[in-house]
């Protein structure tokens, strides 16, 4: 399965980056083999407006399923659900630690945005 993680940096020892549209980069993640895809997210982290939309566009576009991240806004959460692409926030620590809670299971989706509108 393909998950995606909002990251600090480029590779699985980054730590996650609690913004999800202004992440730095977003790394799609295989959990079967931990081989990822980088996306660069810096145009979207200083965009006046539209970084959930746009970040959100690009992990529907990658295949992704579920998305970990710390925060998620209203506009970016609304993109990702009506892909069928589910949410767990909260998320912090490296991204392979993100990854290997969530193979864990020891976390819940959640049901709506956690941050404001241009946070």
């Amino acid at each position: 399965m393909k998950i995606a993680v909002s990251a600090k940096g480029t590779d699985l020892t980054s730590e996650v980056d609690p913004r999800f549209g202004r992440a730095a980069y977003i790394l799609i993640v295989d959990t079967d083999t931990f081989d990822f895809e980088v996306i660069d997210n810096s145009n979207n982290s200083k965009a006046f407006k539209g970084a959930g939309i746009q970040a959100a566009s690009n992990v529907c576009e990658r295949g992704a399923k579920v998305l970990l991240t710390g925060y998620c806004g209203p506009k970016a959460f609304d993109v990702v659900e009506a892909a069928g692409i589910k949410v767990v926030s909260d998320m912090e620590g490296k991204v392979k630690d993100a990854v290997d809670i969530f193979l864990s299971g020891n976390f819940s989706y959640t049901n709506s945005a956690n941050a404001f509108a241009h946070w």
